[in-house]
């Protein structure tokens, strides 16, 4: 695991980091991404997810909801959807979603749900866990919430273990970049990060690209993800990626280790970015 030094709270929230993300969704709603950017980006994650387990009008949640960008993709597919997060991107949420009459919004941490255990019948929590401070304590409270049988599907950034030495490399030096950057004042936080998204992501993104359309295999090449995805979406995890205080990082075993931990069996991961992707049935 990769970590900050971290400080655990009874409520596993990570203060700055919750303000962090209320600021960056305020900033990037996500109106300006296209539906079928959208979609193809959802599919990236869910790719996994075992819809047909699910049962009529089944009733879930969307732990760390931000702006709703999945949710509205769950919303129309199940009975009821509990959007759930710690931060002003709640409201973010209620706005995007205003046209589901399914969701309900639950302003608390992880941790503090509210919600009943052995209640819903699915789950999902994406780009999230790996920004409390004890992220197997949050894996244990998704799953107290569900129904045994129901799926949970998490994403949490990997730790590059599928990677070479020189890509951990890279890594180890743009987080000491990331470090000086999330102590910025939101202004000057959000100018450096979409500097970042101009100078890094866009370049090795549509490099990425063009060798992709010439049969040329890039996906060694850093953030080949973004190559087909817009700058709007560049920009946004740019913020993400350089502008949050606490960032985690977790090995597939040890990923796998956790969920197995919480009660969790049939754990299956995504072969395709992003990583790690992984879905896993309550015993």
């Amino acid at each position: 695991m990769v970590n900050n030094k971290i400080t655990k709270s009874s409520n596993n929230m990570d203060a700055k980091t919750v303000a962090s993300f209320g600021d960056e969704w305020s900033r990037f709603d996500q109106s300006s991404m296209s539906y079928s950017e959208a979609s193809e980006i959802f599919m990236e994650y869910f790719s996994i997810f075992p819809w047909d387990m699910l049962p009529s009008n089944p009733v879930g949640f969307d732990m760390g909801c931000g702006s709703g960008r999945w949710a509205k993709f769950v919303a129309p597919k199940v009975g009821r959807l509990n959007c759930i997060d710690p931060s002003s991107a709640l409201d973010i949420a209620r706005r995007n979603l205003i046209d589901f009459k399914n969701v309900e919004y639950i302003k608390a941490s992880v941790s503090e749900s509210g919600i009943p255990i052995n209640s819903q019948d699915f789950g999902y929590s994406l780009g999230v866990l790996h920004h409390v401070p004890d992220t197997e304590s949050a894996i244990n409270s998704c799953v107290s919430i569900l129904k045994p049988g129901a799926p949970l599907l998490v994403y949490l950034y990997y730790a590059f273990d599928n990677r070479g030495w020189v890509y951990r490399l890279l890594w180890r030096a743009s987080d000491l970049v990331r470090r000086i950057i999330c102590k910025l004042p939101s202004r000057f936080k959000h100018l450096v990060t979409d500097v970042i998204a101009v100078i890094v992501y866009f370049p090795l993104a549509r490099l990425s690209l063009l060798l992709d359309k010439v049969g040329i295999n890039a996906v060694s090449i850093p953030l080949f993800f973004y190559r087909n995805h817009s700058f709007y979406t560049m920009r946004t995890d740019s913020r993400d990626r350089f502008g949050t205080p606490l960032e985690q990082r977790f090995t597939k075993q040890q990923i796998k280790s956790y969920m197995e931990r919480s009660g969790l069996i049939d754990i299956k991961f995504s072969d395709n970015a992003p990583y790690w992707c992984a879905v896993g049935i309550k015993q």
